[in-house]
């Protein structure tokens, strides 16, 4: 960090920088080549800073061991109907909003080595932790909420707290957790923008960047970040 400036305003997410989407269960294609970028980005005079973390119970609903079924297969599930009741919601709609999900690889499990924060990258105690996919019957690529909007992170909450108004994000993956945090902070009314630099993907193309773009994201680099911190 420049000093003890910062730039009123200005947030940074980091996205899901753990061991086992690096180097592990469910390594990101290219998320070695990330530390120094993400790491450098990190010291950008952002007056506030948060890491998301995946953060699953043993037996989550995403785990392909959690079905007996095949890596990579697709399978439909539902809102747990505890959950909705809890919400207020309508147990009687659960049938009609089931999603498809991808089964994984076990990652992520709480209390395993996966779970944790990368070595070396420069997440310290100046970094708020939100976590995400903790209830077994949900996933939750987006740091923000769950799909269903049954569980919400404090991220929002904080990030209004601690008067952000643009948020800048990195990490993996960019077609997953990457995406859908930044397209539920562009509606939330975060200016939002992904630094491409400190991102990569599952799978090849590019095509989450154009999503992004559709839902009122911006895409820049490492330069025109610089440039925006006023560190150019």
């Amino acid at each position: 960090m420049a000093g003890n400036a910062t730039i009123p305003g200005t947030g940074l997410i980091v996205v899901d920088m753990q061991v086992d989407f690096v180097t592990g269960s469910l390594a990101v294609p290219g998320a070695t080549e990330l530390l120094g970028p993400v790491n450098e980005i990190i010291g950008l005079p952002f007056a506030y800073r948060v890491a998301s973390k995946d953060f699953h119970p043993p037996g989550h609903i995403s785990f392909a061991t959690t079905h007996g079924k095949p890596l990579f297969e697709t399978i439909t599930i539902y809102p747990p109907e505890d959950l909705v009741a809890q919400t207020g919601g309508d147990v009687g709609t659960i049938g009609e909003r089931g999603l498809g999900q991808t089964l994984w690889p076990d990652h992520c499990v709480q209390g395993t080595q996966g779970a944790e924060i990368i070595p070396g990258l420069n997440v310290d105690d100046t970094f708020d932790i939100v976590l995400k996919g903790m209830h077994p019957g949900v996933e939750c690529y987006s740091a923000f909420k769950d799909p269903w909007h049954l569980l919400r992170t404090d991220l929002e909450d904080n990030l209004h707290r601690h008067e952000v108004k643009d948020v800048y994000l990195v990490g993996v993956a960019g077609d997953y957790c990457v995406k859908f945090t930044a397209i539920d902070a562009a509606k939330a009314g975060f200016n939002t923008f992904v630094v491409i630099d400190g991102v990569r993907s599952v799978s090849p193309g590019g095509k989450e960047y154009e999503e992004m773009k559709a839902a009122g994201v911006g895409i820049i680099d490492l330069v025109e970040l610089k440039k925006r911190m006023q560190v150019a």
